[in-house]
């Protein structure tokens, strides 16, 4: 299938040559779901923890006698029901890891791409090209192509230049297009590609 690639101005240029198998299938929304599941998960540090009575300093000594006193016995003053105390079934560092398989990966990926490209959310550029550090040429660029909203960039390579030109507009995300994950390819209302990005997109996915 073949899709139709912009210059900078928004005129059409000539059309790309692209997988069907990678663009244009059928949305799998299962696949989808596991994959940003995953994603969030793996993301997670799982580092949160808190001190059982075992573990919080002090109470050594019996606060007061067993009996006389005519209030409850106490054998601590690090019991879960003093203040101060341990925590009774508090959160203990683990991982959150929730791994698939690297087809259900390239599935997800492939799902949204197709998706994307049917609802006419996603823009092949020719070449972002930017010579010079400036913002205003990137807003542009995105005035005269129509996009607004929330905007991914993918491209073959980060451009130094392109990285600090779109780094002060507000919902706008610059990747690599390989390192592109599902949940960065859903995130967004638009996403604008380069003619090289998309090859190695392409490509890549298309593997077996």
């Amino acid at each position: 299938m073949d899709i139709q690639v912009l210059d900078k101005k928004g005129k059409k240029l000539s059309k790309i040559k692209v997988d069907t198998s990678v663009f244009g299938v059928t949305p799998n929304q299962d696949a989808v779901y596991r994959a940003v599941l995953s994603e969030m998960a793996n993301s997670r540090q799982g580092t949160h923890s808190s001190k059982s009575r075992g573990m919080v300093r002090g109470g050594g000594k019996k606060p007061w006698k067993q009996k006389g006193r005519g209030v409850a016995r106490a054998g601590t003053n690090r019991s879960p029901i003093w203040r101060g105390g341990g925590i009774v079934f508090g959160p203990e560092p683990h991982k959150y890891e929730y791994n698939l398989p690297k087809k259900i990966k390239k599935l997800a990926r492939k799902s949204v791409l197709s998706a994307k490209l049917k609802d006419d959310k996603l823009v092949v550029l020719d070449d972002f090209d930017v010579k010079e550090i400036k913002t205003k040429n990137i807003s542009k660029l995105l005035e005269k192509l129509k996009l607004d909203g929330k905007i991914l960039l993918l491209t073959s390579d980060i451009d130094e230049n392109l990285l600090l030109s779109v780094r002060n507009i507000a919902n706008i995300a610059l990747l690599k297009a390989t390192n592109a994950s599902t949940y960065d390819l859903i995130d967004c209302d638009y996403i604008l590609i380069d003619k090289n990005g998309l090859e190695l997109l392409n490509n890549g996915l298309s593997l077996k």
